[in-house]
């Protein structure tokens, strides 16, 4: 070939360079520097980057991706105790049977002209969800909850034209360096304190650091410790005397056993629907939702899109659509209080599906599943000589606390054997809750069969107690 760097690439659009003269053309540059010409030199870079030839051969693409696709081991292959924010549950065959039709899979954005379909089926993911949730409005998916818990305390901020939150140092610890970032420009974030030996928030810290100044308090229920918090009424009441706006994150799978946050107080709730029918996709399956009652005040602060159901031209029809749509960035971008992109309608779709799937007594009998489940894997494994299980004096949904500082062993020394028996551990706390030592956050799902329960509690009984290698 005479002039390998100007062929074009087969998977890059418009890489024919008689294509891309025509383009340049078109807006009057006469080559690509001219579009880099606001870029310092010293900031760019000339060399040649450290990257593998190309493969422009189809066979040979998919055979490379497929070597490297069979390096990962799954939970199809692992038994997972694992979880800390995304979750090994069951996935019914018709969640993927519908979210892989290609009406929804590959729609994009769409117009009410062109996308009632779409439009209804995210309606009545939200219905479904409201009614879930016992609240009135539901957002369309977001990223991930990540995204819900910071909107919705950037949302109580300026409801309350406040500079302050308070968030409880039981959250997802992740979660919370995400909500600490993208509430920066506008919010300062302070942690309220949680007891060392229950894992509930502490009302008398909390007492002492509400103010005029504060917007709104977060906390999550069941907490990320897999702590069941049971004093949500008398927060709520300490937060409603300040004036101030409670803000609940949840998984909503647990509220067919456990009541809603809008029974306790909850001005807005947030959480993430990957648990409802979405796979973990390597942490790729998330989805934020934040709900709050049917108040002006809440709803022109939505930055996302909402779909509600409205009479048309024609008499005794409906249709679906977009409620008021200027207050989101797709609307007037540049008046837009936060930037929203496409995010995760998908996994909306298909969490409407598990919903109706399941119904009401499916989801109370799941999470009557997953308590008993999780009071099981609490029983056999505090049965294991050294081990402190709960760590935490409290309730306890699907996850739960291991203690291992008797052991003489290290979270990582023990979750690096189980993986050698095709066991998941549980996810190391030490460098997050330093408080705790040596402790992993252990998991339970319906997928969690009672010999696998058994199994490990034999495995670390045999490895910590008898000398097992």
């Amino acid at each position: 070939m005479k002039d390998e760097k100007k062929r074009a690439h087969p998977y890059i659009p418009n890489s024919e360079p008689e294509v891309k003269q025509k383009m340049l053309e078109a807006i009057g540059a006469k080559d690509i520097e001219e579009l880099y010409q606001d870029i310092p030199e010293r900031l760019r870079y000339r060399g040649r980057l450290n990257l593998p030839e190309p493969l422009t051969a189809e066979m040979d693409l998919k055979r490379h991706v497929e070597e490297l696709l069979s390096r990962n081991r799954s939970c199809d292959e692992l038994v997972s105790f694992l979880g800390a924010g995304c979750y090994n549950h069951y996935v019914p065959a018709i969640c993927d049977e519908i979210n892989h039709r290609s009406e929804f899979l590959t729609a994009y954005a769409g117009e009410p002209y062109e996308d009632q379909g779409r439009f209804q089926a995210l309606f009545e993911y939200e219905s479904l969800m409201a009614e879930l949730l016992d609240m009135d409005v539901v957002n369309v998916p977001t990223y991930d909850w990540f995204q819900a818990a910071g909107t919705s305390l950037r949302m109580a901020g300026r409801i309350t034209r406040r500079k302050r939150v308070l968030v409880a140092a039981g959250s997802s610890p992740e979660r919370m360096m995400a909500v600490r970032n993208y509430c920066r420009p506008v919010l300062e974030v302070e942690t309220v304190a949680a007891d060392v030996e229950t894992g509930l928030l502490d009302l008398e810290d909390l007492k002492s650091k509400l103010g005029d100044e504060v917007a709104a308090v977060y906390f999550e229920n069941p907490g990320f410790l897999g702590v069941i918090e049971t004093e949500g009424r008398a927060i709520a009441d300490l937060v409603h005397a300040n004036s101030s706006l409670l803000v609940v994150g949840v998984d909503p799978i647990s509220l067919g056993i456990l009541a809603p946050p809008s029974h306790y107080g909850a001005d807005i709730i947030c959480g993430d629907i990957q648990t409802l029918g979405n796979h973990m996709n390597f942490g790729g399956g998330m989805g934020g939702f934040i709900s709050t009652r049917d108040e002006e005040r809440f709803v022109m602060e939505y930055p996302s899109r909402l779909f509600g159901v409205a009479r048309t031209a024609v008499p005794g029809e409906y249709g679906f659509g977009d409620v008021a749509y200027d207050r989101t960035s797709f609307g007037v971008r540049e008046k837009g209080k936060e930037f929203v992109g496409t995010a995760a309608a998908l996994h909306g779709i298909t969490a409407a599906v598990y919903l109706a799937l399941l119904g009401p007594v499916g989801m109370k009998e799941l999470g009557q599943h997953l308590l008993q489940k999780s009071q099981y894997a609490i029983k056999k494994l505090s049965a294991v000589e050294g081990l402190r299980v709960p760590r935490l004096a409290a309730h306890h949904f699907r996850e739960f606390v291991v203690d291992f500082n008797a052991t003489a062993r290290t979270v990582a020394e023990i979750n690096r054997y189980l993986l050698t028996q095709n066991i998941l551990g549980g996810w190391d706390l030490s460098s997050a809750f330093p408080r705790y030592g040596q402790s992993a956050l252990f998991c339970v799902t319906e997928l969690t069969s009672r010999s696998e329960i058994d199994r490990l509690a034999q495995i670390l009984d045999t490895y910590l107690n008898q000398g097992g290698q």
